[in-house]
């Protein structure tokens, strides 16, 4: 997720910077209006503006996630795929054998960092409010101060190793993500290892095989995207695909708009109660049929959804450009830490602005036992009026981490790499492990 060298494709840094803002749209739609993931508000009622298809897609917001995990295979295996298509193998497996050991380092410190500093808070009572609300999303991702050093620590502890083993962090939830991710870059760079000589038709075929075999194992968000991610990167440097576009423009012109609202399409698939609207209700009848047995449609319909706008994407350079611009580009440099800390920052700063301070205590009745009451939402316009303030102040705590922590994590990372990485003039006298 963060902005590395080994893809210096700037559309794909302002996909990347359009997903984690449609990231922090949905946290905030499921803090303040779980409604909105229904296709109605109930059964009797016709759909709201933001329920609407197309709509909806920027504030359930999905498609974020899997648009991180299609960026990360595109992006880990452009490089080595530009090389093996020059005949440069071994430059390749060394750029993914350094780009592999620093890509650890670059997402375990700053996560840990983030997660340290949530700790702190937590111990301050930042997130008091958060657990006393009345919005279910905030008080549940909320983390709970523990009373005691020792026992608060060794909860910092756990969620620190836990991030990186079963994707668990009670002080960031959203962190739950970056497990898979970096699971995925290192499939990736296998994957790019095995077909390092395979010629390119058959290592697209091999990209598509895997993407169908995790089609049949139920993972659309994070395996089906990142080998589409690495048949897309095949197929953007593949001279006759790209001559093929050339000579057929518009077709490209006509399949490219007919891409795109088809993927915004499925993207809008809600969560709940698809039958309440004819356009979802239909699409439910083909997931019904075409997907495997148990599979969670609403996180196949993002999926899908992603995969057609990339493509999309491929055939419209206008389109392209768009996302290459310095706006989205700006919003791809910020996004790993507008990631890791616009949760925090909604569950503290933006649950005091909506809340207040202020919380109600509970009530006992006559046999002892406690009732909670939870401090009520005060309607949508003070939510917006808050927003106006937030929003600029989530991207301003991204600017000042980019800024500061991840040059640092950078740095800890060259360090780390250049002291166990055997410098490449160095001869060694051990035998090969493989013979030739």
């Amino acid at each position: 997720m963060p902005v590395g060298k080994e893809g210096n494709v700037k559309w794909v840094d302002g996909f990347r910077g359009l997903a984690s803002s449609l990231v922090v749209l949905t946290h905030l739609s499921r803090a303040f209006d779980l409604l909105l993931f229904d296709s109605t508000d109930n059964a009797e009622a016709g759909p709201r503006v933001v329920q609407w298809p197309f709509i909806r897609v920027l504030f359930q917001g999905r498609i974020g996630v899997a648009i991180f995990a299609l960026v990360t295979g595109y992006v880990c295996a452009l490089k080595p795929i530009r090389l093996c298509r020059q005949g440069q193998q071994e430059a390749a497996f060394r750029s993914m054998g350094k780009s592999a050991l620093r890509r650890v380092p670059r997402l375990v410190l700053p996560a840990a960092v983030a997660t340290t500093i949530v700790w702190f808070a937590c111990q301050l009572g930042a997130f008091y409010v958060a657990k006393h609300c009345d919005s279910w999303w905030i008080r549940e991702t909320g983390p709970a101060r523990l009373a005691g050093l020792v026992p608060a620590v060794r909860h910092l502890l756990l969620s620190l190793v836990g991030t990186w083993t079963y994707g668990g962090n009670q002080y960031d939830a959203n962190q739950w993500t970056l497990l898979p991710l970096l699971q995925g870059s290192m499939m990736v760079y296998i994957f790019m290892l095995a077909t390092g000589y395979v010629q390119p038709r058959y290592r697209m075929m091999a990209a598509m095989a895997l993407w169908l075999y995790f089609y049949l194992a139920n993972d659309p968000t994070f395996g089906m995207q990142f080998f589409f991610g690495v048949f897309l990167a095949d197929v953007q440097n593949h001279p006759r695909a790209n001559q093929f576009l050339a000579d057929h423009t518009r077709l490209a012109r006509l399949l490219s708009p007919l891409l795109l609202v088809a993927g915004g399409l499925v993207a809008s698939y809600p969560e709940a109660h698809p039958e309440r609207v004819g356009w979802a209700n239909a699409q439910k009848a083909v997931l019904d049929t075409i997907l495997p047995v148990n599979a969670d449609s609403t996180r196949f319909a993002s999926g899908f959804g992603v995969q057609l706008i990339a493509l999309g994407l491929h055939f419209s350079p206008g389109m392209r450009d768009v996302l290459a611009n310095r706006a989205f580009l700006w919003l791809g440099k910020q996004s790993f830490a507008v990631y890791l800390l616009h949760g925090p920052l909604l569950r503290s700063v933006l649950a005091w602005l909506v809340y207040g301070f202020k919380t109600l205590p509970p009530t006992t009745d006559a046999e002892g036992k406690q009732t909670p009451h939870y401090t009520p939402f005060p309607g949508f316009l003070h939510l917006y009026v808050v927003l106006v303030m937030w929003i600029p102040l989530n991207y301003a705590a991204a600017v000042a981490w980019t800024t500061y922590v991840d040059p640092w994590a950078a740095n800890v990372t060259e360090k780390l790499a250049s002291y166990v990485v055997r410098d490449a003039t160095e001869k060694t006298a051990e035998p090969p492990l493989l013979p030739s």
